[in-house]
């Protein structure tokens, strides 16, 4: 199957679209679940397919280092080794740029870490990002690209910028273009000018398709969504876009009325082991003492085996005593219940009705209801998912 993007129908500036791949058809908007090594903590590849995944992300930064690339493409490539067979998109090790500042150099060629393993060296090139998304099969690559720190100066931030231009050139000729989509990345920081700059310049190139990065990196709320409201229009109509990284239920929507596309978070994943729980009604935090008899599932509007067979009490018995099962619920109801939630934000574009969607949302999920459990937060730079 070729790589296609087809626009279905829109509401404002929001897209419903079709993308295809090699290992199968994404209906957007779509939320990639997060799978750092290959698989989200917690679940199988079937429990994916039945919360209703269409596309997995992972991290080449990541299983470069373990497995590691020779391996996994000694395997049959990255959907016989996870046993995932629908699509993946991997990022490209541009954010652990940021995340692991203390344990990498940046330089012209690119970037060298320190392994955060065994201090081991392991060194990224564009090109050789671009070979190894290739070696192991993906659908969608990422360019490398340097992911600036927040907050940051304007001429630190257009030395990042120029330096990531010069990378997306030499990975975009290094590009096959042979049975993989490979995504530009359009940074800038909080800098309008910059991103506009950076939109430009990778359009130039020709990419499969654009992502807005460099956001939530610590940067406030408002400063955010007005990176994605400057940036998402500047990207061509007809190709994907996809927003790094992002986010709550709120910061989704909002998005999506801007002509996002894709999206990927960890915190369905990470919430979840922690005790967050993303329902229909707001965040619950099972871990609080009046859940402790309470009979009712976690969402009573949601239709996952956890909702449908466990009860509150339990989940806050096995949560608050560290038990690994229920971790892996809550994963699960998560998980479900954000693929659910961009399912039910795809309807609403088709019947013109994303308005009142969003409003609702913003009762449900007011910006300061989860800021606690931003996915930029310190024990998310090892291990994404």
């Amino acid at each position: 199957m070729e790589f296609a993007f087809e626009v279905l129908a829109s509401d404002g500036d929001a897209r419903r679209a079709r993308l295809s791949l090699p290992h199968g058809i994404v209906e957007t908007p779509a939320f990639m679940p997060v799978g750092t090594l290959g698989a989200v903590k917690g679940l199988s590849p079937v429990d994916l397919e039945a919360a209703g995944a269409s596309i997995m992300l992972a991290n080449l930064y990541h299983l470069s280092l373990r497995p590691g690339i020779d391996i996994i493409e000694s395997l049959g490539g990255l959907n016989d080794f996870t046993g995932w067979k629908g699509p993946i998109l991997t990022d490209s090790g541009g954010y652990q740029v940021f995340s692991l500042a203390n344990l990498r150099s940046v330089g012209v060629d690119g970037v060298t870490f320190r392994s955060h393993l065994d201090g081991a060296e392991l060194s990224l090139t564009p090109e050789s990002v671009v070979e190894s998304q290739q070696r192991i099969g993906v659908d969608i690559a990422m360019v490398l690209d340097e992911c600036p720190a927040w907050p940051v100066t304007r001429e630190a931030a257009a030395a990042s910028l120029d330096r990531t231009h010069q990378w997306a050139a030499r990975s975009r000729r290094a590009w096959q273009e042979r049975g993989m989509a490979l995504f530009g990345i359009v940074q800038g920081s909080t800098f309008s000018e910059l991103r506009q700059r950076a939109a430009d310049h990778l359009i130039e190139l020709d990419f499969s398709g654009y992502a807005i990065g460099g956001v939530s990196v610590g940067e406030p709320t408002r400063e955010r969504r007005a990176v994605v409201e400057l940036t998402a229009p500047l990207l061509p109509a007809d190709k994907p876009r996809y927003l790094m990284g992002v986010g709550t239920p709120r910061d989704i929507v909002h998005a999506v009325q801007h002509g996002v596309d894709l999206f990927d978070c960890v915190l369905p994943s990470r919430n979840g082991r922690h005790g967050m729980l993303f329902t229909h009604q707001g965040l619950l935090r099972i871990k609080n003492a009046r859940f402790r008899d309470d009979p009712r599932p976690v969402d009573p509007d949601c239709a996952c085996s956890v909702c449908r067979r466990v009860s509150r009490a339990l989940l806050h018995h096995l949560i608050r005593n560290d038990e690994l099962t229920g971790a892996v619920l809550a994963t699960r109801h998560n998980v479900h219940f954000y693929l659910d939630f961009v399912a039910h934000l795809r309807e609403a574009i088709a019947s013109g009705t994303l308005t009142d969607v969003a409003a609702s949302v913003a009762v449900c999920y007011p910006d300061d209801s989860s800021s606690s459990e931003s996915p930029t937060t310190p024990d998310s730079t090892a291990s994404s998912s």
